[in-house]
């Protein structure tokens, strides 16, 4: 089998785990780029990205450019003389630099493609209930996660899985994933195909923190699904009026129950050994919470923290 040479584009530990998996292969990683390394936290610490520091530690060259067009970088990235591109959660990419190598540039992206393209595929799938998932590799073009598919995968989801325990099964099978594609594509053995045309395909906007509010008029399941699937980031969240302060607070699961309990959705019951919402057709309980301005703790601990719960309610 052909050992092909790779430049490697990617940022965070989902496309670390990728990367790991490429140079403990036959193939050669020639390169990589990624994020320019930035402050952070309160004592603004420089921080590296995950797949830079797996760079550093393996001696693999590293490029950090501020513009993918900057014609240094271009220049210093042909002298590569990359087979393959291989893309795992990085930013949009011109057409100069993914046009570059003679395969072409491929992507892993965490969900059956055409369904979930978008920024938070893994949110979106725990938040609508889905049974099933995956990973697809895909040729980029100008389109965003619209290319001919080169191989899928599809793994179950869970019952009650959160979208952080989703996101590290995928990570795993994904790296495996794109050392697969690239296998393939060495033997020539791959035949890419047109993403299927989908009227209504399912998307995976990304999310910002307005988002991330629960709604407590929704059905219990639904509220379930949606905490699930914002845990443990951006983490779903709703506010507590504690005397007359008003506080976020982040829920990260629980449990529900159906109930014909007659109050109005979002009513707050608690009391020394249990938190209670109600929903619209139930009664969610919150079992793991971060208070704003507190760490993250189970509810046990959260209500041992409160001496008069009167003063508690539901901004």
């Amino acid at each position: 089998m052909k050992s092909l040479k790779v430049v490697f584009l990617g940022t965070p530990e989902f496309a670390k785990t990728s990367l790991e998996a490429i140079h403990q292969s036959h193939h050669e990683v020639v390169g990589v780029v990624t994020v320019a390394d930035k402050a952070s936290g309160r004592g603004q610490k420089i921080s590296q990205s995950p797949v830079k520091v797996f760079a550093a530690e393996n001696n693999i060259p590293v490029f950090q450019p501020e513009k993918l067009r900057n014609p240094e970088f271009l220049e210093e990235l042909r002298k590569l003389n990359a087979d393959v591109f291989v893309v795992v959660a990085f930013r949009m990419m011109p057409k100069v630099l993914f046009e570059m190598p003679e395969i072409g540039t491929f992507n892993l992206h965490a969900s059956l493609l055409p369904d979930y393209r978008g920024a938070a595929p893994i949110n979106y799938a725990i938040i609508n209930g889905e049974e099933k998932t995956g990973a697809t590799t895909f040729f980029i073009n100008e389109k965003i996660d619209e290319g001919n598919i080169l191989l899928q995968e599809t793994l179950e989801i869970l019952p009650d899985e959160s979208a952080g325990s989703l996101h590290d099964r995928l990570m795993e099978m994904g790296a495996k994933l794109v050392v697969k594609t690239l296998n393939g594509l060495s033997e020539n053995s791959i035949e890419e195909r047109p993403q299927p045309q989908v009227e209504h395909p399912k998307n995976a906007y990304k999310i910002f923190k307005e988002d991330t509010r629960i709604n407590w008029d929704a059905l219990s399941k639904t509220v379930h699904q949606f905490i699930l699937g914002m845990s443990p980031y951006p983490a779903a969240f709703t506010t507590l009026k504690i005397g007359e302060e008003e506080k976020g607070l982040k829920i990260f699961g629980g449990k529900f129950e159906i109930s014909d309990h007659g109050k109005a959705p979002g009513t707050l019951d608690i009391s020394k050994n249990d938190l209670k919402i109600y929903t619209k057709d139930g009664i969610y309980h919150p079992l793991e919470l971060q208070l704003e301005g507190k760490k993250r703790m189970n509810s046990k601990d959260f209500l041992n923290g409160f001496r008069n719960f009167d003063e508690i309610k539901m901004a």
